[in-house]
């Protein structure tokens, strides 16, 4: 076994697969439940940013909690524990608060863990192999949010679209499984600073004015294209928009409804990211992480760029759109655990849970803005806009990452 796939390192990838099990068996029926209790566009676009903000507020401050007690695990097992315990919350009562209620009980588990979590992976390898466990714990994770969707879509197959309530009883168990799995970790203390919560969530936003210049200009960049990138949800939304009345297999009978092309196409998105997550992340290990991220927003320009037409009715051919996401499973594979890989080289071990923990703060405070633009935007003038304005986000992001940021090799050259 190699020695950055370390016994943390397999059990955290574990833990990511069951809870994204339980989480993506339902995060692309909840657009089509929302729907079909009367929730349109806008409620979508508040639900999803409103959550979001939540963890955004709480990300970087338990992160920063984390790194003064000098302690990870607590954090981790806490919130992965209030994100399972939130998952049959919908089954109760159909209702949109209620639904606000379950998504929000998620992120803040999400904000408590995020931060931990990710200092750990970090901590167990030094820089030049972050790239591969981060490209791991990706790969695992989103096979989780594959086996999800595809177990949520022989469900409802089996019960003609009328199996919403019973998904939501059914995530509850992986998501119990993947808690009783982070009791088999142990933790090495780390240098203790404070043992006490952190004032307000706003301290952790003080990190900003001491990161380095570098982490300044990466987490900005990635935060400034974050502000037009929507949440999936609206991915998902305008599928079911371009296949409204579903589509027929090679002209034969069979009719495949759209909620059933929803669920099918985001299963085949994250077969993408999960198959191209850990490569990705052993050449940005050999290539050094800017290049790998310039590839993937390429793609996401390609991607948005594709459903922005398909959406406008230029192409709206099913294959076309199945290429679109194909293309944005690229783009998540070259970017996500990449960009935390490459964050993680800029701060100092002791800061590693508040700077990762800013950073996704910062995202998700973005997608909150972006959520609730897309889904007004959605509404009152053109779906197409939502996904036009963030592919040339996207373009105008790759010129930004080229002649803006050094690659951490550069920045350990000259530092020497």
């Amino acid at each position: 076994m190699n020695n950055w796939l370390t016994k943390t390192v397999i059990l955290l990838s574990l833990v990511s697969l069951l809870n994204d099990v339980a989480g993506e068996l339902l995060y692309p029926v909840l657009p089509l439940y929302m729907a079909s209790i009367g929730y349109g566009a806008i409620w979508i676009g508040i639900l999803e940013g409103c959550a979001e903000a939540i963890a955004g507020l709480t990300k970087g401050w338990f992160g920063q909690w984390s790194d003064n007690r000098g302690m990870r695990l607590p954090f981790v097992r806490m919130g992965y524990l209030i994100s399972s315990l939130s998952k049959p919350m919908l089954a109760f009562f159909a209702s949109g608060p209620w639904a606000l209620l379950m998504r929000s009980s998620d992120r803040l588990g999400k904000g408590i863990r995020t931060g931990a979590r990710d200092a750990m992976l970090a901590d167990q390898v030094t820089d030049e192999k972050r790239g591969k466990v981060f490209g791991f714990h990706r790969a695992m994770d989103t096979l989780g949010a594959v086996i999800g969707p595809v177990l949520a879509l022989i469900w409802l197959s089996f019960h003609k679209g009328k199996g919403y309530k019973s998904l939501f009883y059914f995530a509850f168990i992986p998501g119990l499984i993947s808690v009783s799995l982070l009791f088999l970790i142990k933790e090495k203390k780390i240098l203790k600073t404070k043992s006490n919560l952190p004032p307000s969530p706003f301290t952790a936003f003080s990190y900003w004015k001491k990161a380095s210049p570098q982490y300044r200009k990466l987490v900005g960049g990635l935060i400034a294209f974050a502000l037009f990138n929507s949440s999936d949800m609206f991915l998902l939304l305008i599928v079911k928009n371009i296949f409204n009345h579903g589509v027929y297999l090679n002209h034969a009978s069979y009719l495949v409804s759209a909620d059933m092309l929803v669920i099918s196409f985001y299963v085949f998105y994250n077969i993408v990211y999960s198959l191209a997550a850990f490569p990705a992340g052993i050449l940005s290990d050999k290539f050094g992480p800017k290049r790998m991220m310039l590839i993937g927003f390429v793609c996401f320009t390609l991607s948005y760029g594709g459903i922005a037409l398909a959406s406008w009715g230029v192409i709206s051919n099913l294959w076309f759109v199945l290429l679109c996401f194909l293309v944005y499973g690229l783009y998540g594979a070259c970017t996500d655990g990449i960009s935390k890989a490459w964050i993680s080289t800029l701060c100092e071990k002791e800061h590693k849970g508040v700077a990762l923990g800013l950073f996704s703060g910062f995202q998700s405070i973005a997608v909150l803005i972006a959520s609730v633009s897309a889904g007004l935007i959605w509404t009152f003038f053109n779906p197409y806009v939502v996904f036009l304005s963030a592919a040339i986000m996207s373009g105008i992001l790759v010129f930004f990452i080229t002649f803006a940021l050094k690659s951490p090799r550069v920045i350990q050259h000259q530092s020497n």
